[in-house]
């Protein structure tokens, strides 16, 4: 079952509690405390795995909660701290808290401490002093943070395939990639997010199949716009349309609006337009619904025409969607360097410097 999306309730660890305690030794009437400290509670953990390519498994376990830290000792002993609770997820996972994105899980390996366990308590050997010798007090350990966490799932693809139910996204995903979505002839044959891999040029482009869009899909009409988030991070998209379709401008235009109503990233997103399904048609007939496309669609944005069918012009898009990907990736890379450049500046507002530590050396100065 592919499950992107989930909800669950998180709880980090609460810190052991400080102990009451005190010596008692032979010949000593009255030992000193020595009450040990509570042990810090479990952090809970995000881990990104790409073991994992569903979240199906917190459908199930919805309340995910670190150890806590155990009470303090006698003779000062520390109490255990918590185990801490790591949740794997696959890569391309978000997590929101109350609507802020906390993570973003883009590479193998990545690790964040989402919620941190609570700070154990002191003991009563902390508070003795000259007044106090004998303190019967120790601190409670401190709460873990606790809250609900979204989930989302966004694969990580190259290229994501857009278009009406049955513009042939699926049969082109199949003859160009080793997957094996369900095709047929009838609306909504893709229930759920297909990949796969396409080799071109030497280089291998992932390639993201969701369900066909209708209009209305962003106020939840037919499958709704639930699976959009799949193709936020794809660096091109391809917008596949039935040749057949009786007027092809609105067609675009319907899944153009769809896109822009989701995200304003994604409506000025590079795009390539493939008309599908030529195969049987003459030249003329094919030639006039691509220069009405060519006519409306941004400058810059290629047109062609395809045939999943009998492999007609399917190497050509590829190499063109293959080059348009690499011009992407590499500007976005220019972009990230750029930025990583800068170093980061702290300052100080005038009330901040008021109140921050000063630093002298011996002498004075």
């Amino acid at each position: 079952m592919f499950v992107d999306k989930v909800t669950v309730a998180i709880q980090a660890g609460n810190g052991g509690d400080g102990a009451v305690s005190f010596r008692h030794e032979k010949y000593v009437d009255k030992g000193g405390p020595d009450g040990g400290d509570g042990g810090r509670g479990g952090h809970v953990i995000l881990q990104a795995d790409e073991n994992i390519n569903t979240l199906v498994n917190f459908r199930y376990k919805q309340e995910l909660k670190a150890e806590d830290g155990q009470r303090g000792g006698k003779r000062r002993m520390h109490g255990r701290n918590g185990a801490d609770f790591i949740i794997k997820v696959p890569v391309g996972t978000v997590a929101m808290k109350e609507g802020t994105l906390v993570a973003d899980m883009l590479h193998h390996g990545d690790k964040i401490v989402i919620a941190k366990g609570g700070d154990g308590g002191f003991g009563n050997a902390h508070f003795k002093s000259s007044t106090r010798q004998a303190p019967r007090v120790a601190e409670l350990g401190e709460q873990g943070d606790a809250f609900e966490l979204v989930l989302e799932l966004r694969l990580l693809a190259d290229v994501g395939l857009v278009g009406f139910p049955n513009a042939g996204k699926s049969t082109f995903l199949s003859v160009v990639s080793n997957a094996k979505p369900e095709i047929a002839d009838y609306p909504f044959t893709t229930l759920t997010p297909n990949l796969g891999v396409a080799d071109v040029n030497n280089t291998s482009l992932l390639i993201a199949d969701i369900p066909g869009l209708i209009e209305g899909a962003s106020e939840g009409k037919g499958l709704g716009d639930a699976f959009l988030r799949h193709v936020e991070r794809t660096a091109v998209l391809l917008h596949l349309i039935d040749v057949y379709e009786e007027d092809v401008v609105t067609a675009y235009k319907t899944i153009t609006n769809e896109l822009a109503a989701h995200s304003d990233t994604l409506a000025t997103r590079p795009r390539i337009v493939a008309l599908t399904k030529i195969e049987g048609l003459d030249d003329e007939l094919i030639n006039d619904q691509k220069q009405k496309l060519v006519s409306i669609v941004p400058e810059g944005t290629e047109v062609v025409a395809i045939s999943s069918a009998a492999r007609t012009g399917i190497l050509e898009l590829l190499r063109k969607t293959a080059s348009l990907v690499k011009a992407v990736r590499e500007a976005e890379a220019a972009v990230t360097e750029e930025e990583d450049e800068g170093i980061p500046v702290i300052g100080l507002t005038t009330d901040q410097h008021a109140d921050a530590w000063k630093v002298y050396h011996e002498d004075g100065r």
